[in-house]
């Protein structure tokens, strides 16, 4: 079963058990991957809607620290709610040890050895590891790993 279809599943069951928050973040989720097939006139691969699953859980950690520095706790949790709910279609994480190995050895393959390269190595590392691990520890270790 595909991502796609599994997110479809999961809507269906989330519809006959009555279960309004999550039915609404998957039914947004949802609709971001049909906005995307549209525009563009593809149809999704796991990959793509990993992208996309990832897309939105950066909307919401952008929106959970605007909401607590407005002390807007209440709106926070909402957000935190719908991350937990995507973040369930997220294969597993690369841990940051197993991230900074796999930056370390396409820095030795490209033969990169400054920061002027950081663009080429977080080319390569976008390919090799999106969906894999998150971009933002990504473009950390790539840039420890060039300022050495």
């Amino acid at each position: 079963m595909t991502l796609k279809e599994q997110i479809t599943e999961d809507m269906k069951s989330a519809m006959r058990a009555h279960e309004t928050e999550r039915l609404g973040t998957i039914r947004l989720l949802l609709a971001a991957m049909k906005q995307k097939e549209v525009d563009e006139r593809v149809v999704l691969d796991d990959t793509a809607v990993v992208a996309i699953v990832d897309k939105l859980i950066k909307q919401r950690k952008d929106s959970i620290t605007a909401y607590e520095a407005a002390h807007r706790q209440d709106l926070a949790d909402k957000e935190k709610a719908e991350m937990l709910v995507l973040e369930a279609y997220l294969p597993a994480r690369l841990s940051e040890a197993e991230v900074i190995a796999a930056v370390k050895a396409l820095v030795a393959e490209l033969g990169a050895s400054s920061p002027a390269d950081m663009g080429k190595v977080m080319g390569a590392a976008k390919k090799q590891l999106a969906g894999k691990a998150d971009m933002g520890m990504v473009s950390s270790a790539v840039k420890a790993a060039l300022s050495h």
